[in-house]
């Protein structure tokens, strides 16, 4: 075999098992997808044919009963609203405590820093009681505040930024200096605008975070006027009659978002990843 046809060969295998893993990690997707347009008698009728994956007879009924049964358009709102909100004082707030880590020099600085990834290694599950004892000491159950604030600071996106800005060239912040920047103003100016990458990288994180977070929602969300959409489908395994169609496009409705952005922002999140947690 010559050494072309050993390339191609290669080059077949490759992008074969490439494509194989890719369809072995979304079929649980085309699934649920198509299970949500399907009637709820052939869900599992079908489950062992490949018309598991495409619907025979497909229809929106599973997704008017979901509109019908709860006030889902408010949920998603809902979620957008507190998801968003952290979102963006987790960018502008945690970009700030990385520049300082990563451009300034102060004293107790290496100890901050060590302090910060000691506190990544905690779970949620170890903070969670004693962070809802706090928020309901402040009484901010049932408030936007108790969903919000607790999110506000995180070691992960302190520690992201830090590690992207230490790439940032020290002599381009000196000009700006001589120009007659201060720091905040070099920051706003020439530091975010070239930063775009960890910016996003950090965005897709958050958002899928919290916009999947069904615990730190239960715990704090007692009324129906702040519930958000994941806690909206847990009333359809918890309330008759359990119809899965429904339950399938609920799930559906509420992977849109992610889908659509790592559509948008997977360039980005993938630069992101590249340039910032391997340097010290």
């Amino acid at each position: 075999m010559g050494k072309k046809n050993k390339d191609m060969m290669g080059t077949i295998l490759f992008y074969g098992g490439n494509t194989l893993t890719a369809l072995i990690f979304v079929s649980p997707l085309l699934w649920m997808i198509a299970s949500s347009l399907k009637p709820e008698a052939q869900i599992f009728a079908e489950m062992n044919t490949i018309k598991t994956f495409w619907p025979s007879s497909a229809s929106l009924a599973n997704y008017v009963e979901v509109f019908t049964r709860v006030n889902m358009l408010k949920f998603i709102l809902n979620s957008l609203f507190y998801v968003f909100l952290i979102v963006v004082l987790d960018l502008g707030f945690n970009s700030l405590c990385g520049y300082a880590l990563a451009k300034f020099h102060f004293k107790g600085r290496e100890t901050l820093l060590t302090l910060i990834i000691s506190l990544m290694v905690l779970p949620m599950e170890a903070i969670m009681l004693p962070l809802y004892k706090e928020v309901a000491g402040f009484g901010w159950v049932n408030t936007w505040a108790g969903l919000i604030v607790p999110f506000v600071g995180k070691c992960f996106s302190v520690y992201m930024f830090r590690q992207f800005f230490l790439d940032i060239p020290d002599d381009l912040l000196e000009a700006a200096a001589i120009d007659g920047c201060g720091p905040i103003k070099t920051f706003f100016s020439i530091v975010m605008p070239i930063s775009g990458t960890v910016y996003a990288t950090i965005f897709i994180l958050d958002f899928v975070s919290h916009w999947n977070d069904f615990m730190w929602p239960m715990l704090v969300v007692t009324g129906e006027d702040m519930r958000t959409i994941q806690l909206a489908i847990q009333t359809f395994f918890g309330s008759k009659p359990i119809h899965y169609g429904a339950i399938m496009a609920s799930l559906t409705i509420s992977a849109i978002p992610m889908l659509l952005m790592f559509v948008f922002l997977q360039k980005y999140y993938v630069e992101g990843i590249a340039s910032t947690g391997i340097k010290g």
